[in-house]
């Protein structure tokens, strides 16, 4: 019904409605307030100075990658993912990363690495601890930083892919890193 204007009574009604109504978003000003008392709009930006007007700005920093479980490399076959999904594969090595502060938990990350491709393991379980929950500063720190860890190692190479863990082996608390066959 675009066009029809309310009469008196059902702006009444209507001001009833929207006075019970909690917004979605409450730093957004409720319609009513805004046509009633607002104040006048911004006025429009000034236009840059003539030096700088043909100027483009810089594209933004590229996004740090959330975490390798989140964008799953596609080196491994569909049997494979299939077998990590079913909690089928067992873990050649495990490392625990609980109690450890982000340096001595990359540390001895690097060294389970190290010491799962000297044995030609196929899988490391890497058990992290689970993401945190929304408002609760300071946790998870080890989970949000694997991923660049894994990344920026040395044995980045190794790597197959990173999934994550079927429940049986620490699920949304744990991470599979699967290694490459030295050839």
């Amino acid at each position: 019904m675009a066009g029809r204007r309310l009469d008196a009574e059902e702006r009444a009604l209507w001001r009833k409605v929207t006075a019970t109504v909690r917004p979605l978003h409450p730093e957004r000003p409720a319609p009513a307030e805004a046509a009633a008392g607002s104040p006048p709009p911004a006025p429009p930006p000034k236009p840059l100075p003539k030096s700088r007007q043909g100027r483009v700005p810089p594209p933004p920093p590229p996004s740090p990658r959330a975490s390798a479980a989140a964008e799953p490399a596609d080196t491994l076959d569909g049997g494979w993912d299939r077998r990590l999904r079913r909690g089928i594969v067992a873990p050649d090595r495990t490392i625990d990363l609980h109690g450890h502060t982000l340096a001595g938990a990359h540390a001895a990350l690097e060294a389970a690495l190290a010491g799962a491709i000297a044995a030609d393991a196929r899988v490391l379980l890497v058990v992290t601890g689970r993401a945190p929950r929304p408002g609760a500063p300071g946790r998870g720190l080890i989970r949000a930083a694997i991923g660049d860890w894994l990344g920026a190692s040395g044995w980045s190479s190794r790597i197959a892919a990173v999934r994550a863990a079927h429940p049986r082996h620490g699920g949304a608390g744990a991470l599979y890193v699967v290694l490459r066959r030295r050839r």
